[in-house]
């Protein structure tokens, strides 16, 4: 199995500001790939930096590209590293597409934190892409989400079926 990764920015992949006097994070290199440089994993991958952008600045054209970016790809296993605050409606987005199993993943803490749920997060999605047959998911808190029957509680910031 082969697994494409596709980052598109968010928590997840925050690093620290590399500019001096600067207060804001940055979104950095995929975490991803920190995160199975330390597990060895049993398969192979291929990682695109497609975009670096906060959840919240993701565009109809940004998502568009997503979409012909993953109908383009011959692998049909995609995992996509996304910020949680829109990830439910990328995800919406990205459900019709045919012959192709999609998880998109997270983190509520930058990977670069020793309290972060990247790991965690990362592994649950990939473990989900071994067995779910095709459509698209969100991996999120321990939970796989079918894309069309999740949301994100706005009062607890936890995914859940809706």
């Amino acid at each position: 199995m082969k697994i494409l990764i596709i980052q598109t920015g968010g928590t997840i992949d925050k690093d620290y500001p590399k500019t001096t006097n600067g207060y804001a994070f940055e979104i950095d290199q995929p975490a991803v790939l920190r995160v199975l440089e330390q597990v060895a994993p049993g398969f192979e991958y291929e990682c695109i930096e497609l975009m670096k952008k906060d959840s919240l600045d993701i565009t109809e054209a940004d998502r568009k590209l997503l979409r012909k970016t993953i109908i383009s790809a011959e692998a049909t296993k995609i995992l996509i590293t996304h910020g949680s605050d829109t990830m439910p409606e990328t995800a919406s987005f990205l459900n019709n597409i045919q012959g192709k199993t999609i998880v998109l993943t997270g983190a509520y803490r930058p990977e670069r934190f020793a309290n972060s749920d990247a790991a965690f997060n990362i592994g649950v999605a990939i473990g989900s892409l071994n067995t779910l047959e095709q459509g698209t998911f969100i991996a999120m808190n321990g939970l796989v989400f079918p894309a069309n029957r999740v949301r994100k509680n706005s009062v607890t910031g936890k995914f859940e079926y809706q």
